[in-house]
């Protein structure tokens, strides 16, 4: 009968010391700095963030429009697959009339493979009153992790 205790006890025990705690997860292998080409936009150079938490920032000069202050974004993305899907959004504003002027919003897929990535980019942009405005504009886009 003194038995019984001592062997509930011990697969207690047992089964306290089979659970491991929980580990973290590495970062998904977008998650860093990176300098990105994009040819076809308006200025091909950029910058973009992606951060655990699934948000990406991208920034440029900007250079690619005078009249307008087009040069930073934010956005979010996703691991799909193999992949990486998110969107961007920039908000426009005319540098003299300090008014709104446009939104765009650029979707994006990507595939990393080590410090590099690929993969092709789509903006639409909305006017002022959120109606769609110009031709939609498809890029590529190539990536080098920053690396210190």
């Amino acid at each position: 009968m003194t038995r019984t205790p001592a062997l509930l006890a011990l697969l207690m025990i047992a089964s306290g010391c089979a659970s491991s705690p929980p580990t973290e997860r590495p970062a998904p292998p977008i998650v860093g700095v990176w300098l990105v080409r994009a040819p076809e936009a308006p200025f091909p150079l950029h910058m973009f963030a992606f951060h655990s938490d699934g948000t990406v920032e991208q920034s440029n000069p900007d250079a690619g429009d005078p009249r307008t202050s087009d040069s930073n974004l934010m956005g979010v993305w996703r691991a799909d697959g193999l992949g990486v899907r998110g969107k961007l959004v920039e908000v426009a504003a005319d540098r003299a009339t300090h008014q709104l002027v446009s939104r765009t919003e650029i979707s994006f897929s990507l595939r990393v493979t080590g410090d590099a990535f690929a993969g092709t980019a789509e903006a639409r942009s909305y006017d002022a009153a959120g109606r769609p405005s110009g031709a939609d504009v498809q890029a590529t886009l190539e990536g080098t992790r920053v690396v210190p």
